[in-house]
């Protein structure tokens, strides 16, 4: 299957795909909203859940279409972007409910369906969240697959779970701070410390509020981490009951200036 990008096209593969996550790849209704649904959503067999996050530093491959077991699950991803969450009304929920067992998503380049990106295999299992990152593509680089199992459990309603997940090859070890926004970085504690590349924080449990993220190179002196801030980000809401992935990354093309983005969990 292809999928074309021309307009007309795209409205076809939008509601092509409300189908593909709501019912013909065996998705329940969680795919869809945040409440199931009963009768022809119910899957056939044991179900986890899925995330793509579009994470390629080469604009010449981006943005793409993601084909999940051959039907359309995003299209038009453009770097940082997400699906399901992606996706239009009423698909656009954080993941997208799956059969478990060993899958796989096939991205395409969205101006030439014909051409193929990668393919990324990995397993899902029953009641597992899982979020599958397409990483590389700089300078011709290979695009891989990099996977996190997520852990979505509820927090209480005054408190907010983060995690950060470090896909900045650029950054290698860094130390992550999050904040109030004009704290003084020489005299905080790092919130993660030594996060290397594709490295994984534990999951963090915080008040809820609005923070400042900044990471800087891991083992800085204190006396210098205001001067050498890598990534800073402000403004990020953390809700009560929630949960947020941080995730560093690159820019659009490989290297600095760095960044980070913010995934809903929950």
């Amino acid at each position: 299957m292809t999928l074309l990008s021309t307009p007309v096209a795209l409205t076809h593969v939008r509601r092509l795909l409300t189908w593909a996550v709501c019912g013909g790849l065996t998705a329940v209704a969680a795919a869809c909203s945040t409440k199931e649904a009963p009768g022809p959503l119910e899957p056939s067999g044991p179900v986890g859940r899925v995330r793509f996050v579009n994470v390629i530093t080469d604009p010449a491959r981006n943005p793409v279409n993601a084909l999940l077991e051959n039907l359309p699950f995003g299209v038009n991803l453009t770097y940082t972007t997400s699906t399901p969450a992606s996706l239009p009304a009423p698909s656009t929920a954080n993941y997208a409910a799956v059969l478990a067992g060993s899958r796989s998503i096939v991205l395409v380049r969205t101006a030439a369906p014909t051409v193929t990106v990668a393919t990324l295999t990995f397993t899902v299992d029953q009641d597992q969240d899982r979020t599958v990152y397409a990483i590389g593509g700089a300078g011709s680089t290979p695009v891989t697959a990099f996977l996190t199992t997520d852990v979505n459990t509820a927090p209480t309603s005054t408190q907010t779970r983060l995690r950060v997940v470090q896909l900045s090859p650029t950054a290698g070890a860094i130390d992550v701070f999050v904040t109030a926004d004009g704290a003084d970085l020489s005299t905080a504690t790092p919130t993660v410390a030594n996060l290397a590349y594709q490295g994984v924080s534990t999951y963090l449990t915080l008040a809820p509020g609005t923070y400042r993220i900044r990471a800087v190179a891991a083992g800085t002196a204190p006396a210098n981490r205001a001067t050498s801030v890598t990534i800073d980000v402000t403004g990020v809401v953390l809700p009560g009951g929630g949960g947020r992935t941080i995730v560093t990354a690159d820019n659009s093309t490989g290297g600095a200036p760095l960044r980070a983005f913010v995934l809903t969990d929950r």
